[in-house]
């Protein structure tokens, strides 16, 4: 057989222009858990969707046309969190230093009520909010990626980038093994909730390699292509939400679709040593959090403390259990609730939350309130994507269904699945939602309002370079995970890939608890924390983070987490 020349040679020049270890994610495609760059960089959960980001920056395309295409390339293979019938948050950073966030997160809609999952008692009716057609709030992910691309794309046609999502959809793909074994898990749920045209339910069970078409969403896409924002706001899709709606007893409308905006927020930002944080505001929580934490570090000689030591994790717990309390009473939809976002961030309120930390011994959470303020009137099926363009461009952005494909039901004739983000409301105060997270009555049902959320979308600079990109999916420890990693790298001498891949530890002040992946401390640094009063619970698993750094020369360093298989880095 003759091998053409042209085939050599770019072979060669893929091996020249970036270096990646590859793991097997499925028949036809492998991720690249590591790769490096010397022009631009996607991270995205899934390899089909990095490698459509790389070719949309190839062809000239700049951050927000990559993560537009990678957005939409998501919501077809990876569909328990790549999604249009949710939302995210997005913060950019434009190539001389100017930075801005969009807000898409979902809204209730306008016939939500405070109490709407209570019963007669007040008691909260289990799976009222997470499961079916009353735990669907208003979408923002399609109305969130026009805006972005209208008002910062590079050039390329809309119909350019959403066109991989459409053969994807319409020709299918090759599911991976950790989406088949996710596709088993909810088989019943599928049944449950939806009708017989559901593309996910099979009589035999899903095996890495069988390939997945979803027509329905294809047709979806093809009026987004067409029609913009009306190809799913109004019109046939329209229709169809509303329809599915009314078939499941949810209360979306045609005008609660209609009304829908997303809004353009300025970011939160803090500063730590020489570094410049640049987060989301809320209704994420998650940047206020990540700047009180980091801020709070500032004060501790935290490098001379050592990685995971009794001493720095001690440190670090203490400071997250009085991040997170501020968090269940300060934090929720600005546009509803004065949320005090310069005082909480005050290194003087900061230094007096930390007042009585003791070095030698946790502090109960029963005895930690939320700071005083003067003056005051994301399970792991979020999914996130970090871009960096030849320009020097970089997006990090956040979308999610809330749990494992949402609330489960596929909107009938349209192929995609709704969001639960009801959930993530305060349905009670004081009562948990599926996080384990409290709130209060800054993030209590209210029409239109817009749910609390821990993604944490985030771009660090080092004196004033661009330095870090990075984000993740996974609920309530989304912001402790962005904390540790940015701290792994700076104050801990790791490179990305270690910082990435570094066993987590986590503190939500309510359950007084620490969550801890397996294997993370040492016995005996576990041992000297349990004398100080802590206590542990282990999961495999937390927050799944996908990072780009720039490197001091200039060359660009993506990492996809080991924790997510499908996770995928590439870069030219």
């Amino acid at each position: 057989m003759k091998i053409s020349p042209i085939f050599i040679s770019l072979i060669a020049t893929s091996l020249l222009i970036f270096s990646c270890r590859q793991e097997p994610a499925g028949l036809g495609y492998t991720a690249s858990k590591s790769a490096t760059g010397s022009t631009a960089m996607v991270v995205s959960p899934h390899p089909l969707a990095s490698e459509v980001g790389r070719q949309i920056l190839q062809k000239g395309g700049n951050a927000i046309d990559a993560a537009v295409a990678v957005q939409f390339a998501i919501a077809v293979v990876y569909p328990r969190a790549g999604n249009i019938g949710g939302g995210g948050l997005l913060v950019l950073r434009q190539a001389e230093g100017e930075t801005v966030t969009l807000d898409y997160r979902e809204k209730a809609p306008a016939a939500a009520t405070r109490d709407m999952y209570l019963d007669s008692l007040d008691n909260i009716v289990p799976g009222l909010s997470t499961d079916g057609h009353l735990a669907v709030g208003v979408p923002g992910t399609v109305a969130g990626l026009i805006a972005a691309y209208d008002r910062y794309g590079g050039g390329l046609p809309f119909a350019e980038l959403i066109q991989p999502a459409i053969d994807f959809a319409e020709k299918g793909f090759r599911v991976s093994i950790t989406e088949a074994e996710r596709l088993n898990t909810y088989q019943d749920a599928f049944r449950q909730y939806n009708t017989d045209d559901n593309p996910f339910v099979k009589d035999t069970p899903w095996q890495e390699g069988d390939l997945l078409r979803q027509p329905n969403l294809a047709k979806t896409l093809i009026r987004i292509r067409d029609e913009g924002r009306m190809g799913f706001y109004g019109g046939q899709t329209a229709d169809y939400i509303v329809a599915e709606m009314k078939r499941g007893g949810g209360i979306i409308t045609l005008d609660d679709l209609s009304d829908y905006q997303p809004t353009w927020r300025l970011p939160v930002t803090g500063t730590y040593k020489n570094y410049r944080i640049i987060t989301m505001p809320p209704p994420s929580s998650g940047g206020i959090a990540l700047v009180q934490l980091m801020k709070i570090m500032e004060s501790y000689p935290l490098a001379s403390m050592g990685f995971q030591t009794a001493a720095s994790t001690h440190l670090m717990t203490e400071a997250e259990r009085r991040v997170y309390a501020d968090r269940a009473e300060h934090l929720g939809d600005m546009d509803f609730f004065p949320v005090p976002v310069d005082s909480l961030l005050k290194k003087q309120y900061l230094n007096s939350r930390m007042a009585d930390f003791n070095p030698e011994a946790a502090t109960p959470s029963a005895k930690i309130l939320a700071g005083a303020i003067a003056n005051t009137p994301e399970h792991f099926e979020t999914t996130h994507t970090s871009v960096v363009d030849a320009q020097g461009n970089a997006v990090s952005v956040t979308t999610t269904l809330n749990g494992n494909f949402g609330s489960k039901v596929l909107v009938h004739g349209a192929g995609f699945f709704l969001n639960n983000e009801m959930d993530d409301f305060s349905a009670k105060p004081g009562v948990p939602n599926q996080f384990g997270l409290v709130g209060a009555e800054a993030n209590a049902i209210a029409p239109g309002k817009r749910m609390l959320s821990s993604m944490t979308p985030t771009i660090v600079e080092k004196d004033g370079r661009l330095f870090l990109v990075l984000g993740a999916p996974g609920g309530s420890t989304i912001i402790t995970a962005v904390f540790q990693v940015i701290l792994n790298v700076t104050e801990f001498g790791m490179d990305l890939e270690s910082a990435v891949n570094a066993g987590r530890f986590h503190h939500q002040w309510l359950p007084d608890q620490v969550m801890v992946e397996k294997g993370t401390l040492s016995p005996e640094v576990r041992q000297a924390l349990e004398k100080m009063g802590h206590t542990f619970r282990e999961v495999e698993r937390m927050a799944v983070i996908k990072a780009i750094q720039r490197l001091p020369d200039g060359t660009l360093q993506g990492v996809g987490d080991r924790r997510n298989p499908d996770d995928d880095a590439r870069g030219y």
